[in-house]
């Protein structure tokens, strides 16, 4: 069972399918892209900031509504955490620009101060 993400004019992601599986004498990306109108890539329900339990890592993320396609990485991104993040071109993940604590508490990420603060 294969999945494939179709991508609007503006490579943001408008759907998911379930499809065909690839290997059977068809390019199911092209196919489906014809029929639609949209591009379509396929998409990997495994791969998470491009790792996949099992096998390589298929275009750094599983695509969902809202994410983005950038061609240049091969990946999908999904949106912005928080305006301060930045993306990690290697995952496609938003990370902070400071560390998470490590000294055991609970944080929740305060944008108005790009910080860590302890959660009450």
């Amino acid at each position: 069972m294969a999945h494939y993400a179709f991508i609007d004019e503006n490579n943001v992601v408008v759907n998911v399918i379930v499809g065909n599986d690839e290997g059977q004498g068809t390019d199911w990306e092209q196919h489906y892209g014809e029929v639609t109108g949209l591009t379509c890539k396929r998409t990997s329900y495994n791969t998470f900031g491009n790792t996949h339990p099992n096998n390589t890592p298929y275009r750094k993320n599983y695509a969902g509504v809202g994410y983005t396609y950038n061609e240049t990485l091969d990946g999908f991104i999904p949106p912005a955490t928080y305006p301060s993040w930045i993306l990690n071109e290697n995952t496609c993940q938003w990370e902070a620009p400071v560390p998470y604590p490590t000294d055991g508490e609970y944080y929740v990420w305060d944008e108005d101060t790009v910080s860590w603060v302890l959660s009450n």
